[in-house]
């Protein structure tokens, strides 16, 4: 009877041991696409010919794809998985805070990439574009107007593209950083990814509006924005 109690006891310590492992590997896989989203941006940041610093004090939120690849059995099926993080406070006027999974998905996305891991960094320019993408499933061009962003230090930021477009769009691939066109594609949150992130079910709102603790993996996407983009510039009346 005793050796059938520790039998019984060490099936039940192993299956929760394989579970357990099995839930850390999943949520490593998530803690490490966020830490590649910290990373791709400083990367851009740190490119002579990069984001506007113009409009990155403008936006409201950025939202990052790292190593979005073309899937081979067909356009239809790309798909990236990344974090969006927006500036904190009712009107978004705050430091950047905490960051949520993300997904963007469309047959767009597969005619810009080619063999190589290709990053996408999309800025939302006002708190309508926010609130959009935070509250559900949106297509780019038809739910939210996106426009392939300018590029350089300082940009043309009154043309009637920038100033009308919600979500600015770019990407980089093999080196070179450039606005390019996502209309069509959609973007969602990563309801499953968070899960596995914050261990309970929550919404991208939830996290991103509900000053949720940022994981240690998120640190380094957070602190690289608070250096970079301390502020909302935005005209004041165009956050209210």
């Amino acid at each position: 009877m005793r050796i059938t109690r520790m039998k019984n006891g060490l099936g039940l310590l192993l299956i929760a041991n394989l579970a357990c492992a099995s839930s850390t590997g999943a949520n490593l896989k998530e803690t490490e696409r966020l830490a590649q989203c910290g990373e791709v941006v400083q990367e851009i940041l740190n490119i002579p010919d990069n984001l506007p610093s113009d409009l990155l004090d403008r936006a409201e939120c950025v939202i990052v794809f790292p190593s979005v690849k073309k899937l081979a059995f067909g356009i239809g099926a790309s798909y990236g998985r990344g974090a969006i993080i927006c500036r904190s406070g009712a009107h978004f006027t705050g430091s950047w805070g905490t960051p949520a999974m993300f997904a963007l998905e469309g047959a767009n996305i597969g005619f810009q990439l080619g063999g190589e891991a290709t990053d996408f960094v999309l800025l939302v320019m006002n708190p309508k574009g926010a609130e959009s993408v935070l509250k559900s499933k949106v297509k780019l061009g038809g739910d939210a107007s996106a426009a392939a962003g300018p590029k350089g230090r300082t940009a043309a930021a009154q043309t009637d593209i920038v100033m009308k477009a919600e979500i600015l769009t770019y990407s980089r691939s093999r080196g070179l950083f450039a606005g390019v066109s996502l209309e069509g594609s959609t973007l969602r949150q990563d309801n499953g990814a968070n899960e596995k992130l914050y261990g309970t079910k929550l919404s991208a709102q939830d996290i991103v509006r509900g000053g949720k603790r940022t994981p240690s993996a998120g640190q380094k996407l957070v602190s690289v924005l608070n250096r970079k983009s301390p502020r909302n510039l935005s005209d004041k009346a165009s956050l209210q």
